[in-house]
């Protein structure tokens, strides 16, 4: 495994905890009746995890060019890590929503 390697799975995993942490936050906010501020942190999150999609996206491309991508542990449990992210932003977003309408 090389260094290159595990910085873009470290990448991956550091941007997807990012962003899982500003869209947890942005449901605090929400139930704290600031919508502003979950909005913000929302926005926020997506910025990290739209990181975490860019270093992955380089994997994707080096692979779609022919040369072998490494398959790891650390690399599994980065796009475990992203997988997961995505879905609480979805459930954040359907979440704020729902205390919007209270």
């Amino acid at each position: 495994m090389t260094e290159e390697f595990e910085l873009i799975c470290m990448q991956m995993i550091t941007n997807s905890g990012s962003a899982k942490s500003s869209y947890i936050e942005a449901i605090q906010k929400a139930k704290e009746g600031d919508f502003d501020g979950a909005e913000g942190l929302m926005e926020e999150g997506d910025r990290y995890f739209a990181e975490a999609h860019g270093v992955h996206g380089s994997l994707l491309a080096q692979e779609a060019s022919g040369e072998k991508v490494e398959f790891a542990l650390i690399l599994m449990h980065a796009e475990d890590q992203m997988a997961s992210t995505e879905m609480a932003k979805v459930m954040a977003g359907e979440i704020i929503e729902l205390y919007r309408k209270k």
